[in-house]
């Protein structure tokens, strides 16, 4: 299977695959030197795939390019950096 198409939607602030007429996202706020993982949602007929790693890795690629920190607010985020320290 192909690498997902990430999408970053800026005005939303967030990242979002969409497949199948379905759409997983991952959420995000940033405020100052932080970026905020507030919300990864796959829906479940998309789960399995690697999609919320997908998000992942492209919201850890917005903060090391721009030099934020990542605070892992949604449960994913906080499991998958323990998993994947930076």
């Amino acid at each position: 299977m192909p690498a997902p198409t990430v999408v970053h939607n800026l005005r939303d602030s967030r990242f979002e695959i969409a497949i199948e007429g379905e759409l997983a996202v991952l959420e995000y706020e940033r405020s100052g030197p932080r970026l905020a993982i507030t919300h990864t949602f796959v829906p479940p007929a998309l789960r399995g795939r690697g999609l919320a790693e997908a998000l992942m890795q492209a919201a850890i690629a917005l903060a090391q390019a721009e030099r934020l920190a990542i605070d892992p607010v949604c449960s994913y985020a906080a499991r998958y950096l323990e998993k994947h320290p930076l």
